[in-house]
Formats: C-alpha cells, structure tokens, sequence
C-alpha cells in the first residue's frame, strides 16, 4: 500500500466534519489522528504552527491546514458526486457561511469569551442567515441544486452547531425545509461514518485508517 496522507482532526470540530467528509466522499482513505485540543501532538504544532484542526499532512510533506482546502483538494480528486459545482454563487454562500454566520454563532455559543456580548441578538444575526437558507432549500431542495453539493456539506455542519445550542427552541422555529434539510444531512450515511469516535492519538500510535471501507 503506498503511504496515505494524515490527518489531524477532532470529532466534534465542524471545520474537521465538512474536511473528513470531503475525504471520504473522494475516496481517499488517510491515516487519522484524533487530537484532545487541550492536549494537541507535538507533530501537529510542528506542521502547522497555527495549531487548529484540520490538518492534512500529504506523503511529500505537504501541509494543508484549512479544511475547505482539503475539502477542494480531495475533490480534485475524485469527485463521484459532483460536489464541486463551482459556482460563484456557492463561494459567497460558504463565505457568508463561515463569516458573519460564523461570527454570531459563536457569540451565541460561547458568550462569555467575549466582551459585552447579548448571546440573544447574536442568535438573532444567525436566525436570519437560517431564513435565508431555508428559501433557498425551499426553492431548490439543497442549497445550489436539487442535489447536495460542496456548500451544502461545508454549511451544515455549523447550522447543527447553532441548532443544537438550543434545539427546542431551533426544533420550533418556522423553517420546516431547514429542519429537514439538516435532519437528512446529520442522518446520511457519509455523516455517520464521518462521526464514528476514535480514541486520541498518541505520538507512536499506529493510526486508524478512515475511509468508507474501513468503517464499513
């Protein structure tokens, strides 16, 4: 077997979802590191110093540490379900996505690392990027298309995220093509494999391969 990329990732992070699911999806099986981010390997620190997950380290040394570059990377690939529609349209989606929303999100989420915040009037920023969401998925089924693709698998991770900091009160918000758009994401199979728990990984561990295959 020739040597396989590794990756640096943490279950419940959304940057390393949207990064894990791309590689699967493409078909490029990785050596998996699981990091305990209170406790990150030194060997990540070393190839990316910015020390956040993903990490995607290549056979030739290769460093790719920002999961929509792995996303686009392993797409390049292989790309079976056509994710990469490559419209501008869906690059401004996933920016706005990982901006503004990004941003009220986590003033809603985690109030407290932040000076002067209302956790409420953030929710309130983020509702109306869900709105906005919920007519486009209702004009089309997915976010670009009657099929899901790049954006739709880069975006939800964060919208379960946001709906699960409150989900009795996201479960009743008048967003019905939302709710289901999420509810099928977080029930598709590529997303459970996505999540299936790895122990952390300790510098001189033999890595799990992660690849449909092996979780099969």
């Amino acid at each position: 077997m020739t040597e396989m990329p590794v990756l640096y990732s943490f279950r419940r992070c959304p940057y390393a979802m949207r990064a894990r699911m791309a590689l699967l999806i493409s078909e490029t099986p990785v050596r998996l590191r699981e990091v305990v981010l209170r406790n990150k390997p030194e060997e990540m620190i070393v190839a990316s110093p910015k020390a956040t997950v993903p990490v995607l380290v290549l056979p030739d040394g290769q460093v790719i540490d920002e999961s929509l570059a792995i996303m686009h990377w392993a797409l390049a690939r292989n790309d079976p379900q056509a994710w990469l529609q490559g419209s501008d349209a869906e690059a401004a989606l996933i920016a706005e996505a990982d901006g503004p929303f990004k941003d009220h999100l986590d003033r809603y989420k985690y109030p407290t690392r932040y000076e002067n915040v209302d956790p409420l009037d953030h929710r309130a920023g983020g509702l109306e990027f869900l709105r906005k969401l919920d007519a486009m998925i209702q004009k089309s089924g997915q976010l670009t298309g009657d099929q899901p693709s790049l954006a739709d698998h880069a975006i939800f991770p964060f919208v379960r995220q946001f709906a699960n900091n409150d989900r009795d009160w996201f479960d009743q918000l008048p967003l019905p093509a939302l709710q289901k758009w999420l509810g099928d994401h977080l029930a598709s199979p590529i997303f459970a494999t996505t999540m299936v728990k790895y122990p952390q990984w300790v510098s001189g561990d033999v890595e799990p391969v992660f690849a449909l295959e092996a979780a099969a």
